[in-house]
């Protein structure tokens, strides 16, 4: 297995992914994001390949700037195969995302992770992230 930036050729994989957490995105929407994301230089999307047409998890880690805190870098999303868990695959995707926010010059990673999916919580507890504040996340739908 290889870590390595994600191509638009991924996005089959990445929803394949996202269907497994609940996140059901298709292939279009994942290749129109990813065609966003790659643009910004604020963004990297990595993923730890399988094989040539699978794999195993992908991250996506970005720039967060507002007003109240320094910058950080935000781990937009992780997703490990449920096939691939507990083998390194997930640490191996967040050390990297360190490592592109220390060469941004970030000096810190957050992530938010849902309340039900303890697992993930003792997995980031495990690889060393603490868990600094508790919040709900409101939402309105804005109608075209």
């Amino acid at each position: 297995m290889q870590i390595r930036n994600a191509r638009m050729a991924d996005s089959r994989e990445i929803a394949r992914l996202s269907f497994q957490l609940g996140y059901e995105v298709s292939e279009s929407h994942v290749e129109k994001q990813l065609e966003k994301l790659m643009q910004w230089e604020d963004h990297q999307v990595y993923v730890i390949e399988e094989r040539e047409t699978e794999i195993a998890g992908w991250v996506h880690v970005h720039g967060r700037h507002v007003i109240e805190s320094h910058s950080y870098a935000e781990i937009g999303g992780l997703i490990v195969d449920n096939k691939h868990r507990r083998k390194g695959v997930g640490e191996t995707l967040m050390r990297n995302c360190e490592e592109w926010a220390r060469n941004k010059g970030y000096q810190e990673v957050r992530l938010r992770s849902g309340g039900q999916r303890k697992e993930a919580h003792e997995f980031y507890r495990r690889i060393g992230y603490q868990n600094v504040k508790w919040q709900e996340v409101f939402s309105l739908r804005i109608e075209e």
